[in-house]
């Protein structure tokens, strides 16, 4: 069903909501109405519309088993690494968001480099044979590794970065910005991962002190839902969001390291995991949350090829 179909949507509407990034059902049955209100509509316009976008989904309750074979269609993208996706359960999800922590050089871009080319490959071979969309705010994303990456699995590198829409975001409203131009352009270029390396690094420059505390917090729940909403869920999509860190003072024994964002992050975020440096190549992950895995920790290496074991 087309949105144009939907009781109250005429020509003008749909091209309205178009234009705000609503392009399917999901999309508007997962809007509030202050989000639709904002795109131009009258408040009862916008109940009724969402109203309608849920009955045809048919968004009330539902069987566990019903819930399972919905499940079914989530897809995995593989790391590179057999351990590493022993511990994610089969690799990194579609439908969630998958939040690598940890201080610098522990291999959180390395990983999210090797999950854009990863995505790309046969699904027989570990990848969901799709394109991926990387919104880069520490300008870090580096083509020339793309190319040794896909190299390293026998594919065309000209033709993996073709297939990486990259985006440089200089603040956090342009970040905001970018997540929701990402779930306009999802249906034309058939992407099933977007990456945010890093999500908290220009909130974290933006809003200083504790006078600005609740309104980062606010703004980073609303990117964290849209990433969720608008995308994970609309488009079964796999969200990976990197995360710096900081030491805790308070902390005399044990690792002090704690990622920003803090609850808000930490609830909204499907899968945690805390990644450091190891000997030389070797890096630890360690998965500290997960709705259906248990804690464990695996050693994957970095190496010239890439993600390995």
């Amino acid at each position: 069903m087309e949105i144009e179909e939907l009781p109250g949507v005429g020509q003008k509407i749909a091209e309205k909501l178009k234009e705000a990034g609503y392009y399917t059902l999901e999309s508007i049955a997962t809007a509030t109405v202050s989000e639709l209100v904002e795109v131009g509509l009258g408040e009862a316009s916008a109940i009724k519309i969402i109203n309608a976008a849920r009955e045809n989904l048919q968004m009330g309750f539902e069987t566990g088993l019903d819930v399972m074979k919905k499940r079914e269609s989530i897809g995995k993208i593989t790391t590179g690494s057999k351990e590493f996706d022993t511990l994610l359960g089969g690799g990194v999800e579609t439908q969630a968001i998958t939040e690598l922590f940890g201080k610098f050089g522990s291999g959180k871009t390395q990983l999210a480099h090797q999950l854009a080319v990863n995505v790309q490959l046969p699904k027989e071979k570990g990848g969901l044979e799709a394109s991926a969309i990387y919104i880069d705010t520490e300008n870090t994303f580096r083509p020339e590794r793309i190319m040794q990456m896909a190299k390293a699995l026998g594919l065309d590198p000209d033709k993996v970065l073709s297939n990486i829409h990259v985006a440089r975001a200089y603040n956090s409203d342009h970040q905001m910005l970018l997540a929701e131009k990402a779930a306009e352009i999802v249906p034309e270029i058939n992407a099933k991962l977007i990456v945010v390396d890093s999500l908290t690094a220009h909130f974290r420059a933006e809003y200083i002190g504790r006078g600005a505390l609740a309104d980062r917090q606010q703004k980073l729940n609303r990117l964290l839902h849209l990433l969720q909403r608008k995308l994970a869920d609309a488009y079964n999509m796999a969200v990976v969001v990197t995360n710096q860190v900081m030491a805790r003072p308070d902390i005399l024994f044990g690792d002090p390291t704690e990622p920003i964002g803090g609850n808000i992050v930490g609830h909204t975020a499907t899968f945690r995991i805390y990644l450091r440096r190891g000997k030389g190549e070797q890096r630890i992950a360690k998965l500290i949350d997960s709705p259906n895995l248990p804690d464990g920790e695996c050693i994957f290496k970095v190496t010239e090829d890439g993600v390995r074991d």
